[in-house]
């Protein structure tokens, strides 16, 4: 087993392992305050946390299907991939299912651009989609999976225009050891590097009852996009320095400007109960629509609210 990631530190309050100064990025465990709520300066759209949730749903069955996980070199894995490479193609995304091998079996990361944009500015938004064999994988990271695929989507609903573009990014082979993203770093040109302007992940963003989200702490100003939004909605944030535990720890290390966002504690960590029950409703909806937010900002797409229309339709 590799060195737990971020997820075990959120877990661990009950074993008194430092979770204050993990959370909040200081010595001492300043606590998390709630600002007032103020109005976010960009008009994404209110996407019904029922649409990632249905998502989530889907990766459970493909687990049930799958002697009951989405582990690399199992075919849940290739299942879960197929599913986003099936999803992204319908909405007109522009799509590769990049191989790896790592430990004698094959991996997939799926890659998704929305071709409007300056290629030469790429805000990429990225989550893996692996889980461990003991169990579905749900909150780690079905959770992270759906958020970011739900907002892939909604830049194609929304016919988006940015100003940048927009890439989405799936990694197998995360729990092994980051094996899908460094593969996919790896193989980039220097000149492809350049232009991948930003990098936000998304591993554990479902955990029941959470009220306070952690704020990755490695670059200020990108982790400043999701405190906007989290304070516009009157939720709390903390700082949360989880070095290179998970994904985005592939693109610090060539260089791109990075951050992310994290729920709270699971009790199923790592384990058979990480199942659909193991996340919520509403925490997904916060998660997914703090995404979408991050990728019209980051982006520079049109706010939705100038465009009258009807609220979009859950997920299928």
């Amino acid at each position: 087993m590799r060195k737990m990631k971020h997820k075990a530190l959120l877990g661990a309050a009950a074993l008194g392992v430092g979770l204050v100064t993990a959370l909040t990025g200081v010595p001492g465990g300043a606590s998390a305050s709630t600002p007032a709520p103020v109005a976010a300066a960009v008009l994404s759209p209110d996407i019904p946390a029922a649409n990632s949730m249905a998502h989530a749903q889907q990766f459970q069955s493909i687990a049930a299907a799958n002697s009951g996980n989405r582990a690399h070199g199992k075919p849940g894995y290739r299942a879960s991939a197929d599913y986003v490479k099936a999803k992204l193609d319908a909405a007109g995304f522009q799509t590769t299912l990049q191989s790896f091998t790592h430990q004698g079996a094959t991996g997939w990361n799926v890659i998704a651009d929305w071709p409007q944009g300056d290629p030469n500015q790429i805000v990429f938004l990225g989550s893996h989609l692996d889980s461990v064999p003991a169990g579905p994988g749900i909150n780690d990271n079905a959770s992270g999976s759906s958020a970011v695929l739900e907002t892939a989507l909604a830049v194609a609903r929304a016919d988006a225009k940015p100003t940048k573009r927009l890439r989405f990014g799936w990694w197998g082979a995360e729990e092994l050891g980051l094996i899908g993203s460094k593969y996919y770093v790896s193989q980039l040109p220097s000149a492809e590097r350049t232009k991948i302007k930003s990098y936000l992940n998304f591993d554990m963003v479902g955990a029941k009852n959470t009220k306070t989200w952690g704020v990755y702490t490695d670059s200020t100003t990108l982790g400043a996009t999701f405190t906007e939004f989290f304070r516009s909605k009157n939720i709390a944030t903390k700082g949360i320095n989880i070095s290179g535990r998970s994904d985005h720890a592939s693109f610090k290390s060539a260089g791109i400007e990075v951050t992310g966002i994290t729920s709270g504690d699971d009790p199923c960590y790592h384990s058979k109960c990480d199942d659909i029950n193991n996340i919520e409703s509403s925490v997904m909806g916060h998660s997914t629509n703090a995404a979408a937010y991050a990728a019209w900002k980051l982006a520079g797409i049109p706010g939705v609210a100038a465009q009258p229309g009807p609220r979009q339709r859950p997920a299928a």
